[in-house]
């Protein structure tokens, strides 16, 4: 299944994101009016199953959101009273031009407050720069530990509302050792930059805390981002004596990975571990190969199929109706990020008595905070108050056949505190201390 935007290519693609919500380029909000920057990947490999499905699960949530309909505690017209004017961009082109990109949005398009990104390249390049510019700045999905640890370690202005990706090797090390506990030895292939070093690195040391007796291979494989070819990677798993293959491939790389591994016989060989695989699930239907360890880096995609809130029941309907497909990973994350942003404005104005708050009460209203995103609940607990910690799934990959689409089985569910160091603590350092004050 596709949504209606991935049908679209090209000029017709940039017409339909231009013309649905938002503002015109050089263009200011109004008096009454919030203007939201929303970047993703809109072009180039990522865009497909991760950037698009993200910016269509942020227009959702806004546009319900200006009407007043999304579900409590949400069920109030806009931010603090006011609409949101959304601007969508594109965040193909690295650090470099992103960083121009948000300064330009900031400075000459009057953006009150940015929810987007996707890569951890991006996000580790734009974070001091939003600091620098003061601007209210909520990230929804990039995985680096680095942005509150070691780039902006006193942020103000900047939150991240998902878990980062010390989250997913502590919760894969886990479902290892709980459903293949005689797993000897371990391989992998991740993109070689901040998202595939870090979550290869924080796998490989919670195996090492919880699998003591297991060990990494010195072979793992480390191709470019966005390469598209893995030819002479596959031909290394494949011969390589591990039969467990970790890889924290997303978007376009991950179904190329498929596609050609799936040619070669790879996941007939291997037991792969995906961290972030459910974002291609919907997309790959009955391609999508049997019995992997799918990750979503949360209760988010597929995992929120039978999550029964008001307000989870309320965004899969209106996603399918508008979008014909069920929503991804991205979907959610981006949900969660402009809902945090719903949050920050409404409590700082009920602080304020009723008046629109200012930039710091509304930066002040989110540090540290407890909100419900749509699928988990979601708590402002690390990086003083501006790192989130949530619920956690992890499962295998397999078909339902009564439904004719797929489906997890053998799901493990985890809480944050089993997957995160406390507060002031770095995530290696914590992995290398054996994980101390891990509440599973």
């Amino acid at each position: 299944m596709r949504t209606i935007s991935m049908q679209l290519s090209g000029t017709a693609l940039a017409l339909a994101l231009g013309a649905s919500i938002g503002l015109a380029a050089g263009t200011a909000g109004a008096a009454d009016s919030v203007v939201m920057a929303v970047p993703s990947f809109l072009t180039g490999a990522g865009a497909p199953a991760f950037g698009v499905p993200s910016r269509n699960g942020a227009e959702i949530i806004i546009n319900a959101i200006n009407k007043g309909k999304v579900p409590a505690p949400y069920n109030s017209k806009g931010l603090a009273g006011r609409q949101i004017k959304a601007i969508f961009y594109d965040e193909s082109g690295g650090g470099t031009k992103q960083v121009a990109e948000l300064r330009n949005k900031v400075q000459k398009q009057g953006a009150d407050l940015v929810v987007g990104y996707i890569s951890s390249g991006t996000c580790a390049a734009i974070a001091p720069v939003a600091e620098e510019l003061k601007v209210f700045t909520v990230l929804p999905v990039c995985g680096t530990p680095r942005i509150f640890e070691d780039i902006i370690p006193n942020a103000k202005y900047v939150f991240r509302t998902m878990m980062h990706a010390t989250a997913d090797g502590v919760a894969e090390a886990h479902y290892v050792k709980a459903k293949m506990p005689n797993v000897k030895s371990y391989t992998g292939i991740n993109q070689n930059y901040a998202w595939g070093q870090d979550s290869w690195r924080d796998f490989d040391l919670a195996m090492k805390v919880l699998m003591p007796h297991t060990t990494a291979s010195d072979k793992a494989q480390w191709p470019k981002i966005f390469a598209g070819q893995y030819g002479t990677e596959i031909s290394a798993l494949m011969l390589a004596k591990e039969n467990l293959v970790h890889s924290s491939f997303w978007g376009g790389d991950l179904e190329a990975l498929i596609f050609q591994g799936s040619a070669r016989g790879l996941f007939r060989k291997k037991t792969l571990l995906f961290s972030v695989a459910a974002s291609s699930i919907y997309r790959l239907g009955k391609k999508f190969p049997l019995g992997v360890i799918v990750g979503a880096r949360g209760p988010y995609g597929v995992y929120a199929k039978n999550i029964d809130t008001p307000i989870n029941n309320w965004f899969r309907a209106a996603y399918i109706d508008r979008y014909n497909t069920p929503p991804t990973g991205g979907a959610y994350q981006f949900a969660q990020g402009v809902l945090a942003a719903k949050y920050a404005y409404d409590t700082a104005a009920s602080a304020n008595g009723g008046k629109f708050p200012s930039k710091d009460q509304v930066v002040a209203a989110l540090t540290g905070a407890t909100f419900e995103g749509v699928t988990t609940t979601v708590k402002m607990a690390l990086g003083n108050g501006h790192q989130s910690m949530t619920d956690y799934m992890l499962g295998k990959s397999a078909w339902d056949k009564e439904n004719g689409e797929p489906k997890i089985v053998d799901i493990m569910k985890f809480k944050g505190t089993c997957l995160l160091p406390p507060n002031g603590v770095k995530g290696v350092d914590w992995l290398k201390g054996g994980m101390k004050g891990a509440n599973c």
